[in-house]
């Protein structure tokens, strides 16, 4: 009986151990992306500032595509970003680059925005975080507000997820040729020109 006893209770040891070690498994697989230069760009869909569909997979590897993400719509640096992107638009077109900007404003923002100052590149509205996650792009949650003056009218920008400013390329192949954590928002489009310039 002793005997029996024993072999049971080794059983249900290795079965715990087993367990443990792949849920600490699982954990590090399920942990924060750290995307690195020459990975595989990761899929996303999400609305753009029309309302429509916007698929990874209809831009990723027809183009070089930069995905750059910003706090807010209608603040001070994202602005000089937004405007820089804007005012090099046709030297970038003309290498084959697309551009698009993801922040967690919603739709209306984006459209609100866009139309203030008059961008030439679709703002997606990543309102839940989720392609910055893919992206491995830090992020805060929690209701933020931005008051300003639209057509003279005062408007409110409210957004649920604050995304940090990062910025990537994703050459033709479909991988990663860069990544800026640390960007300079109202120099970013310069940068970007200056790395196109070296990517075949």
């Amino acid at each position: 009986m002793n005997r029996n006893l024993h072999q049971i209770f080794t059983v249900s040891v290795v079965a715990v151990a087993t367990l443990c070690a792949q849920m600490v498994t699982s954990a590090r697989a399920d942990g924060p992306v750290d995307l690195k230069v020459g990975d595989a760009a990761p899929a996303f869909e999400v609305k753009d500032d029309s309302g429509q569909d916007w698929k990874s997979s209809d831009h990723i590897g027809k183009k070089v595509v930069v995905v750059y993400f910003y706090p807010a719509d209608m603040t001070g640096g994202c602005t000089k970003q937004a405007c820089g992107f804007r005012d090099d638009m046709k030297t970038l077109t003309d290498k084959g680059v697309e551009v698009v900007g993801v922040s967690g404003d919603s739709v209306r923002n984006h459209q609100l925005f866009k139309k203030e100052y008059g961008l030439n590149f679709p703002l997606l509205a990543d309102t839940e975080g989720k392609v910055a996650e893919k992206f491995g792009v830090p992020m805060s949650k929690g209701e933020k507000k931005v008051e300003t003056k639209i057509d003279g009218k005062d408007e409110t920008f409210i957004r649920n997820v604050t995304i940090q400013r990062w910025t990537f390329v994703i050459d033709k192949s479909g991988k990663i040729a860069a990544k800026n954590s640390m960007v300079k928002a109202a120099e970013d489009s310069k940068a970007i020109l200056e790395l196109v310039e070296k990517l075949k």
